[in-house]
């Protein structure tokens, strides 16, 4: 290129830059080399630091995540873990009540002919004044055993929350005076002193009469048995506005201090020292604190010591009803011989009970299976049917229906069940099928007399 044209290119150069500045438009400064590095490095290190700030937040939400996963996971196990717990705990409870049942039917069907057999031995007339004391003494010595297995099957009920209540207005008065028949037998045996101050018919409590007899049977039964022969027993109730209080005192063993705040704990018990005889099984006094407090009140243990006696408090809420009334009082009749089905497949049972009913002027028939027994109930007509339930190919239940439905609206027989099983919902299952009581082995004659005579005319439908 020529100097005349680099001339005018500059020309040219110089022009266009006038032309820019003429239109308002001002080209950039720009800046030093090294200054403008300094700013870019700058601002690419804050971007950087902020990046790595990101970075380090993602990775501590990542671990965050990360715990939260695991510790996810390890709550599902535990959660699955606590499940198989529950079911395997809920199963064992099962089986044990199951035990427990079964254990109490294997227990009453051999006291039942036990029990049975003393009656009889009593009722004899030759019989003498020995072997009248023998029966008694045999006969008392089942009813313990029942108690025992009641007491049992009643902690494992209670545990597993199976007991419910029928409360009604009870005259505190009542509950405390069947408590003390309960319990006179054994305190005269023994040669005790029993002082009971009762509170007046204006007391009333409300409770399930069963239950609340129990307690306080069980109380008088506990001081009885941990006081010595010839000992002092003393019951008496004190009536507050909103709540009443009934204490039983003995001169007996005492309570040592240490079992004091454990004594109403399942299967507790005192030291025992091989020279004692007191029975039990440590589960009285745990079945009374349970349902006192199902009664919405308290119970409470006191002594002095070893060797000073004992002193067992209840407290219970006053009912809002001033009275009550009372149901006329069922008189037991003869009513007659009557013709009595037995239907037992124990040998011993049958033959002690057919025995027992025959000393008292009835016709009995005995059958030793369900289908036996049936087949005869069906043959000709019976006042009263007396019936086990665990029967060999048919069972009482389905007896009794096959009787009920045969015999239709008309003249049906008394039906009386008797059984080693006890829980309510077996007693339920046997009045469901047909039968007008049902009684738990071991049966004695006295409580079965009444029933048959007291039906003494034929049922209807």
């Amino acid at each position: 290129m020529s100097d005349d044209e680099d001339a005018m290119g500059s020309q040219d150069d110089d022009i266009t830059a006038s032309q820019q500045r003429a239109a308002g438009h001002e080209l950039p400064r720009l800046a030093l080399p090294e200054e403008y590095l300094l700013r870019r490095v700058s601002v690419l290190e804050s971007e950087i630091e902020a990046l790595r700030a990101v970075a380090r937040e993602k990775q501590r939400l990542e671990a965050t995540l990360a715990q939260m996963r695991e510790a996810n996971e390890h709550l599902v196990l535990a959660a699955v873990q606590a499940q198989h717990l529950q079911e395997d705990a809920e199963a064992a409870n099962r089986r044990q009540n199951e035990f427990l049942a079964m254990l109490a039917h294997e227990l009453r069907n051999p006291l039942s002919p036990i029990g049975m057999a003393a009656s009889l031995l009593d009722r004899t007339p030759d019989a003498t004044p020995q072997q009248h004391k023998l029966a008694r003494v045999i006969g008392r010595q089942v009813e313990h055993m029942a108690k025992l297995l009641d007491d049992l099957l009643d902690a494992a009920r209670i545990s597993s929350g199976k007991i419910t209540l029928s409360t009604e207005p009870l005259m505190l008065a009542d509950v405390l005076q069947q408590a003390v028949e309960t319990m006179q037998p054994c305190i005269q045996e023994r040669r005790q002193t029993l002082q009971a101050e009762l509170p007046a018919e204006s007391v009333v409590v409300e409770g399930d009469q069963v239950r609340l007899t129990q307690v306080f049977t069980n109380l008088l039964a506990n001081a009885s048995k941990y006081t010595a022969d010839g000992g002092m027993l003393r019951l008496f109730a004190r009536a507050d506005p909103d709540e009443v209080c009934v204490s039983i005192e003995d001169n007996g063993n005492g309570i040592a201090p240490e079992i004091i705040p454990y004594i109403f704990d399942l299967f507790t018990q005192g030291p025992r020292s091989l020279a004692r005889s007191e029975g039990g099984l440590g589960v009285g006094l745990n079945v009374v604190r349970n349902l006192v407090t199902m009664h919405a009140g308290t119970v409470v243990a006191d002594s002095r010591g070893a060797g000073q006696g004992s002193c067992f408090t209840v407290r219970l809420p006053r009912s809002g009803h001033r009275s009550v009334d009372r149901a006329p009082a069922q008189v037991a009749v003869t009513g007659g011989r009557k013709r009595i089905l037995v239907v037992e497949d124990n040998p011993d049972t049958c033959a002690t009970l057919a025995a027992c009913l025959r000393e008292e002027g009835h016709e009995v028939v005995t059958a030793l299976d369900g289908r036996s027994g049936l087949a005869a109930a069906l043959e000709r007509p019976y006042d009263v049917i007396v019936c086990d339930i665990g029967l060999p190919g048919l069972d009482g239940l389905g007896l009794i229906r096959a009787v009920r439905a045969a015999v239709g609206t008309g003249t049906r027989p008394l039906a009386i069940a008797l059984s080693g099983y006890g829980q309510p919902e077996d007693q339920a299952r046997g009045l469901e099928a047909g039968f007008d009581h049902y009684l738990v082995k071991p049966v004695g004659v006295d409580a079965l007399l009444p029933l048959i005579g007291a039906n003494a005319d034929a049922r209807r439908a």
